[in-house]
């Protein structure tokens, strides 16, 4: 992936290009072709993926006290198909399409935040947003349960419990009604993790995706260094 300025980027009402990407909805899907070239060692990354919502949703809610972030699921529940030409890979599974927007840099308001979603057995998404902010009346908690009729609805979120931390000692929790289990470790890097896990939730085992992030690793002169070597930018 490559960070484009705005000359690199185009969008109408059904189409998004991002260089030599684009995204674009035909009527039923989300249609992504990717064509970028990988690093640190160049390398071709080109196929199509295919977003199939279940459902979608105009939902929008801050994510910090002041109203300064918002966030919102599009498509909380989803099928997705990938075909990749280079490398040769394909592969289908349930999926998840969100947005994220904001007035100013995300570490002025966040200090960190545990986020993860929970497939729950009657088709609804489980979703959980723990924002530990900069100040101590910064913190938000989001429990939030979005329904296949189209629903968004409350839950009473259960207590936090520690995980182990990462190879690159990134402190994470997750909030369970029972024991946490990592599953399957799917990122790991100096500020940001996520994760596969085995949970219990609103009475039921769920396996929860789950991301970590602390934004004073983000910021700090090493990672921002560090950062272009994973996803250069282009203006």
């Amino acid at each position: 992936m490559t960070e484009r300025g705005a000359g690199h980027c185009h969008r109408d009402a059904h189409h998004f290009t991002i260089g030599p990407s684009q995204l674009r909805w035909d009527g039923q899907s989300l249609v992504i072709d990717i064509h970028e070239v990988g690093v640190p060692f160049p390398h071709s990354v080109r196929g199509q993926v295919q977003v199939h919502p279940q459902g979608l949703f105009n939902f929008s809610t801050a994510i910090d006290p002041a109203g300064r972030h918002r966030w919102g699921p599009i498509a909380p529940n989803a099928r997705i198909e990938v075909r990749m030409t280079s490398p040769g890979q394909h592969w289908q599974g349930n999926g998840y399409l969100d947005s994220n927007e904001g007035d100013e840099p995300i570490d002025r308001s966040c200090k960190e935040w545990d986020w993860s979603r929970s497939p729950m057995y009657d088709g609804s998404t489980a979703v959980i947003y723990d924002v530990q902010g900069q100040a101590a009346e910064g913190d938000k908690l989001l429990a939030l349960r979005f329904t296949p009729q189209g629903e968004v609805l409350p839950f009473v979120a259960p207590q936090r419990k520690p995980l182990p931390s990462t190879l690159w000692r990134l402190n994470r929790r997750m909030r369970s009604d029972g024991h946490v289990q990592v599953v399957e470790q799917l990122e790991d890097t100096p500020f940001y993790q996520r994760a596969l896990l085995q949970s219990q939730l609103l009475g039921e085992p769920v396996k929860s995706f789950h991301e970590s992030i602390t934004m004073s690793r983000l910021v700090s002169p090493v990672v921002q260094a560090m950062l272009p070597f994973r996803m250069p930018r282009r203006a």
